[in-house]
């Protein structure tokens, strides 16, 4: 009798559950122009990223959701400017001195003005693959930058009831407009995908008590709305985040990514201890090494790292936008070398 050949979905299902057989799998992560254009130059390929993921074999698809906005006037769902004009992030936002009433007169988004219907055809293309989807939901950014984001930490302190006001009425939005996305979705795809940077090279960018204050509630109204439709959750952020990951296990995310592995913390051999209750997508450096290596090292980089985190990993860049300064090789010798059986 002949062994089922596994679809990149199967396979890909299997790290999340943590019982990979040792199948390698990977995600191409987002290159950039630049890098889709080296690739089809030195492999032949057409010049577009699909034609890149399948020349690769890439195992998953990003898909967000956040395009089925359509307001009838063309408005953005979430406009963190509105009548201001910041130039850094550091600025006052259009929130920086308001008050209640203020925030409440505010345009927030209204869910009826979703149509996933163009979602829905992009992810019935890859039924095949592992597809991460949903609202991107990052609702961390877009406080701090209602309020600037030097006033939304000092107005944890000073006026929590503001940053909780604001932060509900944009995660009301995301967690509607998820439940209505994932009411439509049905079968099609299994992971939702929502992230939030708030890690830096270094530490968290706040407090873990201000973390589970201000931001781990609202991650678990995400959690909750992706588990009533039976999906995985993955989960990102960039920068050193260790410090919270016991939270988020018990919060229920099933993944992480993208592993900044030179961020305090991040690297894979001090991940490992939560390898049994978290998936890994990532950890393949994308800050120097994988700018620098040759493809020789960038295969045992890869084999080193899934060897740490197996059957949990996801071989991926630990960000998934790689950037024009990476070799197109790079790219090519870490999906073929995440392809080698173990």
């Amino acid at each position: 009798m002949e062994n089922k050949i596994k679809t990149s979905r199967e396979k890909v299902m299997e790290v999340f559950e943590h019982r990979s057989n040792g199948d390698g799998v990977m995600w191409t992560g987002n290159p950039t122009n630049e890098v889709v254009a080296e690739a089809s130059k030195l492999y032949g390929i057409e010049n577009n990223a699909e034609a890149l993921y399948r020349f690769l074999d890439d195992d998953c698809r990003w898909i967000p959701a956040d395009s089925g906005y359509r307001h009838p006037e063309g408005r953005p769902a979430i406009d963190t400017a509105y009548n201001t004009k910041r130039d850094t992030l550091s600025a006052e936002g259009c929130f920086a001195d308001a008050t209640l009433a203020d925030i409440e007169a505010y345009p927030w988004p209204d869910v009826k003005y979703c149509d996933f219907t163009d979602v829905y055809k992009q992810i019935d293309q890859f039924q095949d693959k592992a597809v991460f989807t949903g609202m991107w939901g990052c609702f961390f950014h877009l406080v701090a930058d209602f309020f600037g984001m030097e006033n939304y930490f000092i107005k944890m302190y000073e006026e929590p009831e503001l940053v909780e006001a604001v932060t509900e009425h944009v995660v009301d939005y995301y967690v509607e407009a998820n439940d209505k996305f994932l009411a439509g979705l049905g079968d099609r795809a299994d992971y939702v995908f929502f992230g939030n940077d708030f890690g830096t090279q270094l530490d968290l960018i706040i407090s873990p008590e201000l973390f589970r204050k201000f931001v781990l509630p609202s991650f678990k109204r995400f959690i909750d709305v992706g588990k009533k439709y039976n999906k995985k959750i993955l989960l990102h952020s960039c920068g050193s985040i260790w410090r919270i990951i016991p939270d988020l296990i018990d919060a229920g995310v099933d993944a992480i990514h993208p592993i900044q592995a030179q961020a305090v913390g991040m690297s894979a051999a001090e991940l490992a201890q939560y390898k049994n209750d978290l998936a890994f997508v990532g950890g393949i450096d994308a800050q120097s090494f994988f700018v620098n290596a040759t493809p020789e090292e960038m295969e045992a980089e890869v084999m080193r790292v899934r060897d740490i985190l197996a059957p949990s990993i996801v071989i991926s860049p630990s960000h998934e936008r790689i950037l024009p300064n990476v070799p197109a090789a790079n790219v090519v010798a870490m999906a073929r070398a995440a392809k080698k059986e173990r």
